[in-house]
């Protein structure tokens, strides 16, 4: 018999690992024993209950607002009823828990396998006190999520600051708060308390601008549109010193920004400053597991125990959903081939982010290779930007703002990277998902208009990255019949 302990087992992550495992059941030298182990209440995983899911089912909400405010051809703005925005999220995410714990549930009907609706802790390496009993099973996988970073700052401790999850279920909003953090969390809610709520927010940036990796253009044309388009006043290269409350009941942050020190006054303050492992309570101080940087191999196993997983956001090395899946079922093959004594496979993947800024009319994507990462592994690429306001079908659909970037292999013309910051970039990133991928010649990609869409800046890069190609080598295909796409 082959035991297998998973601790979160209604999120992402979790149940790809019971899934994947179930499937590989008859791998198994010996018959499979499965413990799904959760204490979540009503259960049904991070990104379902906290995360993307009721993230974009508000963003929605204010994205239409934007879009009719934004557009001079239309009368008066439209109110929004944040009760209305979340009671519809609550629904939504209500069904979509529910589908969730159905399938877990539908799981534990199998005779290989129990849920157990108890928080779990390790007591020694290997053995968990599950409520009222203990386990120890071959394999433990940890899948437990993240939990907001709350930084330690002199004073914060005192002052309650609102998290992501607050403002998902906010239906009233202060006059005006302080913002720390400006990653993805920031880019996506700040807009909302702005556009919905009518917060005037002072945002506080550690660096020169957000989506540092990218081009500094990237990262300008962002603080451009949230300074324009949505009246948020974000202040680069400062750092929070001290946070105390005021005399009113609002909230005093003390910062130093290019060496000098000021304070800001308002009346809340959100911690978006990202997320860390949901670790706390698990016990593992008692075990040899030392939860730092790097404590996971790419086998998803852990450095000091290799029959310990830790896969999604619980091992802190890229808390995306579709990553934590993938992971997943990366571990459950590996405690397979662990158990099997075949070689473990690591777990690689080709970046693909997307961040729904600007209320999701300017989100954010990447797929692979930035310009940077090319340069740093000694690559030769070919880097084309294209302007939207390049290509007219942005401005028909009143958002011309943005820009594209395509980066392409100067050997043999594969497309090896994608990013684009503009309307619709979110939807293009799975077509060019596929691109990246499967490493596609630039000068074979169907280069035919779908006028008037926006996926014709895709169009426009890979134009412009064959008459780069074409310098070097003749570039397949390229005749007149490119133009028609302009």
């Amino acid at each position: 018999m082959v035991h297998v302990a998973i601790v979160g087992a209604y999120g992402s992550a979790g149940v790809a690992v019971a899934d994947e495992l179930l499937e590989r059941a008859d791998d198994f030298d010996t018959p499979l024993e499965l413990t799904l182990i959760d204490d979540g209440d009503p259960g049904g995983g991070l990104c379902i209950l906290r995360g993307c899911m009721p993230s974009k089912d508000v963003l929605s909400a204010g994205k239409h607002r934007y879009q009719a405010r934004h557009d001079d051809r239309l009368e008066g703005v439209p109110e929004v009823d944040p009760e209305a925005v979340v009671a519809r999220k609550d629904e939504h995410v209500s069904g979509f828990a529910e589908h969730r714990r159905s399938h877990v549930h539908g799981l534990a009907e199998r005779e290989d396998v129990e849920l157990v609706r108890e928080t779990a802790r390790f007591v020694d390496d290997r053995l968990l006190e599950v409520g009222e009993r203990r386990i120890g099973p071959d394999y433990v996988v940890i899948a437990t999520g993240s939990v907001p970073n709350i930084p330690d700052l002199p004073g914060i401790e005192g002052v309650s600051p609102r998290t992501s999850a607050d403002v998902l279920d906010a239906t009233s909003f202060p006059d005006s708060a302080v913002v720390m953090g400006h990653g993805y969390i920031s880019l996506e809610l700040g807009p909302y308390l702005s556009e919905v709520g009518g917060v005037d927010l002072t945002v506080i940036e550690h660096d020169d601008r957000p989506l540092d990796e990218m081009e500094p253009a990237y990262g300008e044309t962002l603080l451009d549109l949230y300074r324009d388009q949505f009246d948020i006043e974000v202040l680069r290269n400062t750092d929070e010193r001290r946070v105390e409350s005021t005399a009113d009941g609002g909230v005093s942050v003390l910062v130093d920004q290019h060496g000098e020190e000021r304070t800001i006054e308002a009346d809340e303050l959100y911690c978006f400053t990202g997320r860390r492992p949901n670790l706390d309570g698990l016990g593992l101080e008692r075990t040899r597991l030392e939860p730092e940087d790097g404590w996971t191999e790419s086998t998803m196993q852990a450095v000091d125990d290799d029959r310990v997983f830790v896969v999604g956001d619980a091992n802190g090395r890229e808390p995306i959903l579709h990553v934590a899946k993938e992971q997943g079922v990366a571990a459950a093959e590996n405690v397979v081939n662990h158990a099997t004594g075949e070689d473990l496979e690591p777990y690689t993947n080709v970046p693909h982010h997307v961040i729904f800024s600007g209320l999701g009319t300017y989100p954010f994507a990447r797929l692979g290779h930035t310009p940077a990462t090319a340069a740093e592994s000694d690559m030769e690429s070919i880097v084309v930007t294209r302007e939207a306001s390049s290509d007219g079908v942005f401005k028909t659909k009143n958002h011309p703002e943005g820009r594209a970037t395509l980066i392409v292999d100067a050997d043999d013309g594969s497309v090896i990277g994608f990013q684009g910051l503009h309307l619709h970039a979110d939807v293009m990133a799975k077509t060019m998902q596929v691109v990246v991928e499967m490493r596609l010649d630039v000068r074979e990609v169907p280069d035919r208009a779908y006028h008037p869409t926006t996926p014709e800046i895709l169009d426009g890069l890979f134009r412009d990255a064959c008459a780069e190609l074409a310098d070097r080598q003749e570039c397949v295909g390229s005749d007149d019949s490119r133009d028609m796409a302009l």
